[in-house]
């Protein structure tokens, strides 16, 4: 439970901490994501520029969790104690790499800026002074990260925050002075932007970095600010999806709703939100900057050292990918799907929100969990909105809820592809059904279930047929996946050691082999002993090459009657997945 808020004194107390060592820094993490999380809901209900999408505070408390995430796995990493304990600038580090990593939607990605030019400074010192220029870096860096600046928006009120402590002075009070500047300006955005004064709303990404702040000063005073008021006529609404995403043509630097003759609250035509990381160096994103801002908007490109975070918004979202690749090499790929559909009749709680806080939803979507980033981009060209389950980071109940939200649609028919998330996905489902959204849950086991699954949706017919046919495709797939064993353990299939080659059907080991390619071989034999009509065959980056080809020969000669596809995961994948219809 919070705290009540107090009265604000600027006296520097006995209490208070002087320099933001790394155990405080570790406190603020944890308090940041914990207060965006208890506002999300609050926030996201005020979310309207660049479109009422509502979870910008969803987006911001992510980011703050994937950064807070990344603190503590610095402080629990094994030796991180006595001489070896994080300092100050391990603690800094940690906090921007994993806000970088974890950035969701345009305010998350800015935040990950803001987090990323504090770190620079502080990691120098720690003290009042230090924090004073980390804002001002941290500012400078957001706004520069921005395609487009529009004022009343969350750079304004780092702005102010950095403005308002500019002269520097002992810890806390730099961190009261930034907090005061951020609030006052907060207040201000109404009056800046047309959209917000309409709704008689704050901005929402402004809303949350003054909650951050808010987070500091509690953690160097003992004591929590003066909150932010209310927006006047806003209300708790449940939370919709996909942040600050929209068509080309709607998002910061490009014309407003009154000049374009479109309200800010809806969408027109078809447009996604591509967000990436990507390997690249300084002169290729300089192009890649160029590159983006002409196939669309919300153009936000974050990072440096070699590792940046892109979020655009544009209707050609292969070309937005097919640009980050002649860059670098993007990994982590999300590409969410907006499309176009006359609003339907709206349930009652939305009906009863105001104007501004609605949403409007396509009438049914998927969502995917998909390992490896090209089998998510290629289901994401499909048209489901994807998760990308990583190696040894299994998505959360949250990021799946924020997948549904992202969906945009009335109608969710969620994949999970992997046993172990079944509860997890049970979670978010109920969640989502909470707010208002229909949720059909089906338990896949493996991608290529999934695969299966999305190859027979219909958004056409009734809903329950749709979940039959996806349900009855993805059971009828027997599903494989090849892995390479890390050490010596006992299996269903007999001891194996450490760098041996495993066959796993139905999720149990049938084989251990020494070689990739003759282990396939061998699985699928077994596979298809018991008959089918299709194989599908997806393939890593870094297995053997010609590995689908030499499998796909394998297929015709011995199978007369089996078809084969082949898919490429990417990086993020098992070596081989195989499944049979």
């Amino acid at each position: 439970m919070s705290r009540a808020p107090q009265p604000f004194d600027h006296t520097v107390r006995s209490d208070e901490r002087l320099v933001l060592d790394a155990g405080t820094v570790r406190a603020w993490s944890a308090r940041t994501a914990e207060a965006l999380e208890r506002e999300r809901a609050a926030i996201d209900a005020i979310n309207v520029y660049p479109v009422a999408d509502g979870d910008t505070g969803t987006n911001l408390y992510l980011t703050a969790d994937a950064a807070h995430r990344a603190v503590e796995a610095v402080f629990t990493a094994p030796g991180a104690s006595g001489a070896s304990a994080p300092d100050t600038t391990d603690a800094v580090r940690a906090l921007a790499h994993g806000a970088l990593l974890g950035a969701r939607g345009n305010s998350g990605t800015i935040l990950s800026q803001l987090l990323r030019g504090m770190a620079g400074v502080l990691a120098e010192g720690a003290d009042g002074d230090h924090l004073a220029r980390a804002l001002a870096a941290a500012a400078s860096s957001a706004r520069a990260a921005v395609a487009h600046p529009v004022e009343g928006t969350i750079l304004t009120v780092a702005a102010a925050a950095a403005a308002g402590c500019a002269d520097g002075g002992a810890l806390p009070d730099v961190a009261r002075r930034a907090y005061d500047g951020a609030r006052t300006a907060l207040e201000a955005t109404p009056g800046q932007l047309a959209v917000l004064g309409r709704a008689g709303v704050v901005d929402a990404g402004g809303r949350g970095l003054v909650t951050v702040l808010g987070a500091l000063v509690e953690t160097v005073t003992g004591r929590a600010p003066e909150p932010p008021p209310a927006s006047p006529g806003v209300r708790d609404l449940p939370a919709g999806t996909g942040e600050s995403c929209g068509p080309a043509g709607h998002g910061p630097g490009h014309e407003s709703a009154e000049e374009s003759g479109h309200e800010e609250s809806g969408y027109e035509g078809s447009g996604c939100e591509v967000l990436y990381l990507l390997e690249a160096g300084d002169d290729a994103v300089e192009l890649l900057r160029a590159r983006l801002d002409a196939l669309g908007d919300s153009l936000v490109v974050v990072g440096g050292d070699g590792l940046w975070n892109v979020h655009v918004h544009t209707d050609d979202p292969g070309a937005a990918v097919e640009a980050g690749i002649e860059a670098g090499r993007p990994h982590r790929i999300r590409i969410t799907h907006f499309a176009s559909a006359t609003p339907a009749p709206a349930p009652l709680a939305e009906a009863e929100a105001p104007a501004h806080a609605r949403v409007e939803r396509s009438p049914r979507a998927v969502v995917a969990v998909l390992p490896g980033e090209g089998l998510a981009g290629l289901c994401a060209e499909a048209g489901a909105t994807t998760v990308q389950a990583r190696p040894g980071e299994p998505p959360a109940g949250d990021e799946l809820l924020d997948a549904v939200r992202r969906a945009h649609a009335r109608e969710v028919v969620l994949l999970p592809n992997d046993t172990e998330l079944r509860a997890a996905a049970a979670a978010a489902a109920e969640r989502a059904r909470a707010e208002g959204i229909r949720v059909a849950l089906i338990p896949t086991r493996a991608a290529v279930q999934g695969i299966a699954a999305l190859a027979v949706h219909e958004p056409g017919r009734s809903f329950d047929e749709d979940v039959v046919a996806m349900t009855a495709a993805a059971g009828a797939t027997r599903y494989a996946e090849l892995a390479v064993a890390e050490r010596q353990s006992f299996t269903s299939a007999g001891v194996c050691q450490a760098g041996d080659v495993l066959g796993l059907i139905e999720g149990d080991v049938a084989v251990i082999g020494q070689d990739l390619t003759d282990t396939a071989r061998t699985v699928l034999d077994r596979m298809l002993q018991a008959g089918g009509e299709l194989v599908t065959l997806v393939v890593a980056d870094g297995t053997p090459p010609g590995l689908a080809d030499t499998l796909e020969a394998h297929v015709r000669r011995g199978y007369l009657a089996v078809d084969t596809v082949t898919y490429h995961a990417g990086e993020g994948a098992p070596p081989l997945l195989i499944g049979v219809e």
